[in-house]
């Protein structure tokens, strides 16, 4: 299995240190984590991105702004919103996502 490449954007420092932690720890996913939107989009664009995951504290207009970036720039990308539940519920949820769009 081709490791996944993952972009975290999230405004709560601890929980996005927490997620960036849940994602690298399997081996088939790399992660890199923003809480910066600008940063985050500049990074999307020079990258080959397969999972944008949403975190908390995100204003309603930059999530729709960013996710519409991300689809746009890179149609193929899974862009999953995550508020929390453990690390049992998040790699639930990706794979979910994933198997439901014929990746795994």
């Amino acid at each position: 299995m081709k490791q996944l490449q993952f972009l975290l954007l999230g405004k709560n420092e601890a929980i996005l240190a927490i997620l960036l932690r849940l994602v690298n720890a399997d081996e088939n996913w790399n992660a890199i984590a923003f809480n910066n939107e600008k940063e985050a989009q500049e990074h999307f664009l020079n990258h080959k991105i397969d999972i944008v995951l949403l975190s908390s504290a995100i204003e309603d207009h930059v999530e729709k702004e960013f996710t519409a970036f991300c689809l746009k720039t890179q149609p193929d990308v899974e862009v999953i919103e995550h508020f929390g539940g453990g690390s049992g519920l998040l790699k639930s949820e990706i794979l979910h996502r994933l198997h439901l769009k014929g990746k795994i």
